[in-house]
């Protein structure tokens, strides 16, 4: 897609242009941000962008006030004009895709924009790809984080060995997944037996003392255990709702058990 390797089959076309008749054109259409940070360490931000804008054939003057633009956007001014290699990882992040917007483009492919970053860095960098796509800028986005994905994309493809396993929005791939329960768990084992033998298609854990009962997670399904609890004068001491998500999308769909991703979210608990 962006042309740095040629294709081996099929026709595809990018920003409107075929990428094997007219590869200039598609690069001149797109910006590339690469897994690690392209950018020259020896030299300050500011000189970093302008030797960007000297590599679009700018003018002085509007390489200068593009430069100036985009380091005031990322938030880089104050480091402008110290060496690149005085900065943090986030801040050679945002100075990497401002060099790349440099030229405009109209799509912009981003290779794990937020791998090595801490937490902070990383939500400020969802904030930037955000605000490109507000701007009307297409983003490609490949991450290992599918909190990531699903928090940022508004399409999804997920890929096994190179190929696309499914492709769809967050929740149209969560559908596909089955396995949406609530779990109520007891500390009073009369409790626990008492629910385990009241309530239909439920899954025990004798152990845990905790009952697995299907269910979307909607209110209305709430409302209903908790209304039933009430009525039976049965009282679990936690109720935890789980839907599936990317990741049991992932698994389902690779059959794989070892996937990159961010530490768990607590889920979600309802007392």
């Amino acid at each position: 897609l962006s042309t740095l390797i040629t294709a081996d089959a099929g026709e595809l076309h990018v920003g409107g242009h075929d990428i094997a008749v007219n590869p200039q054109a598609v690069r001149a259409a797109i910006g590339v941000t690469g897994q690690f940070s392209a950018v020259d360490g020896l030299i300050t931000g500011e000189e970093n962008m302008l030797l960007m804008a000297d590599l679009h054939h700018l003018s002085r003057s509007e390489g200068r006030r593009t430069a100036a633009e985009l380091l005031e956007r990322f938030d880089l001014v104050e480091a402008a004009k110290k060496p690149v290699s005085t900065y943090s990882g986030g801040m050679k992040r945002r100075l990497d895709i401002a060099m790349t917007l440099v030229g405009n483009p109209r799509i912009i492919f981003l290779d794990e924009p937020t791998t090595g970053l801490d937490p902070r860095s990383r939500h400020n960098m969802w904030g930037i790809i955000r605000e490109l796509v507000t701007g009307g800028v297409t983003v490609f986005l490949t991450t290992q984080y599918l909190e990531e994905a699903d928090e940022l994309a508004d399409r999804i493809g997920v890929l096994n060995n190179g190929k696309i396993a499914a492709a769809g929005t967050a929740d149209e791939l969560k559908r596909l997944i089955p396995g949406g329960h609530v779990r109520l768990r007891f500390t009073d084992p009369a409790a626990y037996q008492s629910a385990a033998v009241a309530l239909r298609e439920v899954t025990r854990d004798d152990e845990a003392l905790a009952l697995q009962i299907p269910s979307g997670g909607s209110q209305r399904e709430l409302r209903s255990i908790l209304d039933w609890l009430d009525s039976a004068g049965i009282e679990a001491d936690e109720l935890t709702v789980h839907t599936p998500d990317l990741d049991d999308v992932f698994f389902a769909l690779t059959g794989s058990t070892k996937v990159p991703s961010q530490p768990n979210e607590p889920k979600e608990t309802v007392r």
